[in-house]
């Protein structure tokens, strides 16, 4: 969630407050709450095909095998993260990103159609597909017509204005894996997808009513726009790399590297949750009692889990890093919270582990919901530490004449850990759940700890000579 954070919040509170008694243009209003409904509707149909496709027959899905599901929901996950590299290019050079934006949302609004009256598995590959390219439409372009709202912002107020986007987003994510997984619960998983359609269609009137307020921002391509000015001039530049240059860029790959890694097994765990954890009712083995009495709550909701601790921990970690910035010792580095991230993720296989032990592997009674809510804490704290830094450190490291080049060379790493994470969890369930996961939590501790060992080495690489 999916899925970006630009997130430098340790001001965060004192500039939104600032920026609020100002007022915000309507226009920022129209592109938040764009996404707020294109979210809503993306993290609903994410968990819903994840569970349509593997659930019973009797119980409304497909009844297909849950390695099918899984590679499905990956597929999408996958393609919707490398799509927006080709709709930027498309935006940047030839046709108005305030035009492709509401092509995306009816592309996105036919494919959750798809779902609503799939079949099989060809009508779920037409949804992917057809989300796929109307993300690749909306989701950079919404947020650079919204950047362009504010030509005066700096940097920070920038970091403000796409916190408070942010915001929108999580509150999209949140409702649509709340909400509407009740509604899937009561009246079955086509109507959800149904109304992920109708949202879309919503969503491109919203926007298409709200467009005479962005004056003329994303009217022509964005490389009409000033801000690309000196990009564009350094792209040009056929000077060699220095040694410093050189250096920064051998620690960008580094971290994109792990950063691979981190999603991988981020994007693998919603499958045992859903597939091992959850309930039978869904297309679960039920090893955790999801039940409130005589209420079962949807697998939905430990997505819902994660929207909520984000919104929630995100101010509190900018404030920790804010009040470590004022010691005399500064900060404590970019690797070193990269590589705490990635060692607090490697908890969350380790929690289910724990699962799954006191469950006996489905042999004993379900284990509490607890673990449930463990697993998305370790997950979603280990996220809020990790996510904001790599664009972040792309923008504040990379030679300006690599800078395209490397930041999209960052959510392509995401891609194949999107792609990779079914065929992750299908190979691990050749083996025993314990064992194969307990490989799991050891290995990505391990790469935490190797990248902390190292930090020193990888700071020293991008500092100034």
């Amino acid at each position: 969630m999916f899925s970006q954070m630009k997130v430098k919040l340790y001001n965060w509170r004192v500039k939104l407050m600032e920026k609020t008694k100002k007022g915000f243009p309507f226009g920022f209003y129209v592109c938040s709450l764009s996404f707020t409904f294109e979210r809503l509707a993306y993290y609903a149909a994410k968990w819903g095909v994840s569970i349509f496709i593997a659930a019973k027959a009797v119980n409304g899905g497909l009844g297909l095998d849950k390695s099918v599901a899984a590679s499905m929901s990956a597929n999408l996950v996958a393609l919707t993260y490398i799509t927006p590299i080709i709709g930027g290019y498309i935006a940047d050079r030839w046709v108005s990103p305030r035009l492709l934006v509401p092509i995306g949302e009816i592309l996105m609004g036919l494919g959750y159609l798809c779902a609503w009256k799939a079949n099989g598995i060809g009508m779920i590959w037409a949804m992917v597909l057809l989300v796929a390219v109307g993300t690749g439409f909306f989701k950079g372009n919404v947020s650079g017509i919204n950047g362009r709202l504010f030509p005066l912002a700096d940097e920070d107020e920038l970091d403000t204005v796409f916190s408070l986007q942010y915001s929108f987003v999580n509150i999209g994510s949140f409702c649509g894996t709340s909400f509407l997984s009740l509604l899937a619960g009561v009246a079955g998983y086509r109507i959800l997808f149904l109304v992920c359609g109708i949202a879309l269609f919503v969503d491109c009137a919203w926007w298409i009513f709200g467009m005479r307020f962005f004056g003329d921002a994303g009217k022509k391509p964005f490389l009409v726009d000033n801000r690309v000015e000196d990009v564009n001039k350094a792209e040009k530049d056929t000077t060699p790399l220095t040694k410093l240059e050189k250096n920064r860029v051998i620690a960008i790959l580094i971290v994109t590297a792990f950063s691979g890694i981190f999603w991988l097994i981020w994007y693998m765990v919603y499958n045992p949750v859903y597939y091992e954890f959850g309930p039978t009712t869904e297309a679960g083995l039920g090893w955790a009692n999801w039940n409130i009495g005589s209420f079962t709550m949807p697998t939905a909701w430990f997505d819902s889990m994660n929207a909520l601790l984000c919104i929630v921990l995100c101010p509190v970690f900018a404030g920790i890093w804010a009040k470590m910035r004022q010691r005399p010792q500064g900060d404590i580095g970019m690797f070193k919270k990269t590589a705490l991230g990635i060692i607090i993720l490697g908890f969350t296989p380790a929690a289910m582990v724990l699962g799954a032990i006191l469950a006996g592997s489905g042999t004993k009674d379900p284990v509490g919901i607890w673990v449930i809510v463990l697993t998305a804490l370790f997950m979603t704290v280990g996220e809020v530490i990790f996510s904001p830094l790599g664009n972040s450190f792309i923008n504040k490291y990379a030679p300006k004449k690599l800078l395209g080049t490397l930041l999209g060379i960052w959510p392509l790493a995401i891609f194949f850990a999107g792609k990779g994470n079914a065929i992750l969890y299908n190979w691990l369930s050749k083996f025993d759940f314990i064992k194969g996961y307990g490989g799991v939590a050891i290995v990505v501790i391990v790469c935490g700890l190797v990248m902390l060992a190292f930090s020193g080495k990888v700071d020293r690489m991008v500092e100034d000579e």
